[in-house]
C-alpha cells in the first residue's frame, strides 16, 4: 500500500483495523472502512468540504444516470491506457464515490483510492463501496508515497500540482476532466445576461506532457427536481435568483447540455 503519514511522511501499514508508521502515528480505520489522515492543523474549517445535504443531493443527482456517459468514459479512458495488473489509482475529490466505483469495476485486479476532504463525502462512499480505499485527506498534502501511484484522476476538484508530479510514476497518466465550451449553457441563460461559453482550457501541468483529449457533449432532459439537484452542484448555485430556483423546481422537464473534455497527460 503507498499510503503515508499525514504527519511525518512515514509509510503506513494497515493492521488490524488500524493504520500506524514506523514512528508510532496511528489512525483508525471507521466502521464503514475508510481512515481519516486529515489532521486538525490542515482541516482550514470545522468541516472542510460539501455539506451532507450537498452531497445526498449530488449523489441522488448522480444515481440518476444523466452523468453516467462521463464515468463510462472515464473508466473505459483509464482501463484503455493501463496494464490489467496491480496498478494503483487515486480519485482526487472523490465525493460519494460515483466515479470511482466504475474506475474500480474497470481495474478488477487494481488498487483504487478516492480521496475527499469532506469527511461526510467518504463516509457515503465507504458505505457503499466496499472494493475503493476511502480516506479523508487535504488534496494540497497528497498522503501517498513519492512515485507509488499510476495513474491520477482529477474530475473538477481542486488539487496542489506539485503533489500530483509527486505521486505519479514516470510513464504513468493524470486524467483531468473538465467543462466543455456548451456545458449547461441553458442554466447560464437562466442567471446571466449574456451567455458566454466556457474558455477552453489551456492549462499545462510541470513534469507532464498532454497525450490526449476528447469531448463529450450530449443533451439531458431533466426533471425538476433533478434541475434543482444539478444547480446545486455547480458554481452557478452562488448567482441564481430564488426565481430562477423555482422556474427550475416547477418545471415538468428541463433540457440542458452536458460538455466535458477529458485531457490525458503523462508523466515524463
Amino acid at each position: 500500500m503507498s499510503l503515508i503519514c499525514p504527519l511525518c511522511h512515514h509509510s503506513l501499514l494497515q493492521q488490524h483495523g488500524t493504520f500506524r508508521c514506523d514512528a508510532g502515528h496511528q489512525f483508525d480505520q471507521a466502521k464503514e472502512g475508510y481512515v481519516n489522515l486529515l489532521p486538525v492543523q490542515h482541516k482550514g474549517s470545522r468541516e472542510p468540504g460539501d455539506s451532507a445535504e450537498m452531497l445526498q443531493a449530488r449523489r441522488s443527482f448522480l444515481d440518476a444516470g444523466y452523468y453516467q456517459p462521463l464515468r463510462d468514459c472515464v473508466a473505459q479512458h483509464l482501463a484503455q491506457q493501463l496494464p490489467a495488473g496491480n496498478v494503483q489509482v487515486l480519485d482526487i475529490g472523490c465525493g460519494e464515490g460515483y466515479y470511482t466505483a466504475a474506475m474500480a469495476a474497470a481495474l478488477p485486479a487494481g488498487q483504487l483510492f478516492g480521496l475527499d476532504v469532506a469527511k461526510a463525502a467518504i463516509r457515503m462512499a465507504a458505505r457503499r463501496y466496499r472494493a475503493v480505499t476511502f480516506c479523508v485527506a487535504s488534496s494540497q498534502r497528497l498522503p501517498f508515497a513519492d512515485a507509488s501511484l499510476d495513474a491520477v484522476v482529477r474530475i473538477y476538484a481542486p488539487c496542489n500540482e506539485a503533489e500530483l508530479s509527486r505521486v505519479v510514476k514516470p510513464g504513468g497518466f493524470l486524467l483531468t476532466v473538465t467543462p466543455g465550451p456548451h456545458h449547461l449553457q441553458q442554466f447560464k441563460a437562466l442567471i446571466y445576461r449574456e451567455v458566454q461559453l466556457h474558455a477552453a482550457e489551456e492549462k499545462t501541468y510541470a513534469g507532464f506532457s498532454r497525450v490526449d483529449q476528447q469531448r463529450l457533449r450530449y443533451p439531458m432532459t431533466l426533471s425538476g427536481a433533478d434541475a434543482v439537484r444539478l444547480l446545486q452542484m455547480t458554481p452557478f448555485a452562488w448567482r441564481a435568483r430564488e426565481a430562477v430556483w423555482q422556474t427550475l423546481a416547477s418545471a415538468e422537464q428541463v433540457v440542458c447540455d452536458a460538455d466535458f473534455t477529458l485531457t490525458l497527460w503523462q508523466r515524463d
